[in-house]
């Protein structure tokens, strides 16, 4: 049997949009919590209030990515400044806009043990002076029945704040910034009380920092393909992804 360690747990990532295959029983799909959250009520909580006492979990990461990016004929931060209603979803195959600052976005299907999993994030775009601020509405697993199963025992949070330098307004080149943090809140099974807690944690931590690592670099480099389509007087807002990471 495979055990918990401190080693860094190894995802791969795969087509959202491919069939799941099968997958036979592992008693580690407690960690694919780590994206998400049993309520679609965007004011509550995170740690959600249970009438029993189950032990919990917490799953923390955090991840800054920074670009410098050339400016055009129109600055970066008269772009950054743009209203939610005209910001492009730069990736149509992950991401689907139901409003003017509401989008689903499919994440990267990933491996985790024999589990295929393709977390299903609602998130809402609050407009900030110099950038934006993605907030995690709700997320739900899609996936094997097993999967699917632990949608009503955690809770997750997250933020992704994007920002460019104001202070450099008249440098022809500027940093644009990503700061994204993720927590999440579980009930562990009763399987896993055996496992010292710090050890779980410690695994689903793990995967969340992988997941940033893979799709924030992405990210950023979509942003700035966006910024220099509509710098150069592309007003269409048309997606540039591919679904592809």
């Amino acid at each position: 049997m495979a055990s918990l360690s401190s080693n860094p747990t190894i995802l791969h990532f795969r087509n959202p949009r491919t069939p799941f295959r099968n997958s036979r029983r592992s008693p580690y799909i407690f960690v694919l919590s780590n994206l998400a959250s049993s309520s679609d009520d965007s004011a509550k909580s995170p740690r959600r209030i249970s009438a029993d006492s189950s032990p919990k979990a917490r799953f923390v990461a955090r991840r800054t990515e920074s670009v410098s990016v050339r400016q055009l004929q129109r600055p970066l931060i008269e772009y950054m400044s743009l209203p939610a209603s005209q910001y492009s979803v730069l990736d149509a195959e992950r991401i689907e806009r139901i409003d003017d600052s509401t989008f689903r976005c499919y994440v990267y299907r990933f491996k985790f043990f024999a589990f295929e999993v393709c977390p299903v994030l609602l998130v809402r775009v609050e407009e900030q002076p110099n950038g934006c601020c993605i907030k995690l509405l709700s997320c739900k697993l899609e996936g094997s029945p097993i999967v699917v199963a632990q949608n009503d025992k955690f809770d997750a949070s997250m933020e992704n704040k994007i920002s460019c330098d104001s202070t450099r307004g008249d440098s022809s080149v500027q940093k644009l910034t990503s700061d994204a943090v993720i927590e999440v809140n579980i009930e562990i099974p009763f399987a896993f009380r055996a496992i010292p807690t710090q050890a779980i944690e410690s695994t689903g931590s793990q995967v969340l920092e992988q997941i940033l690592k893979a799709m924030l670099p992405r990210f950023m480099s979509q942003l700035m393909k966006d910024y220099e389509a509509w710098a150069s007087g592309d007003t269409s807002r048309q997606p540039l992804g591919t679904g592809e990471i």
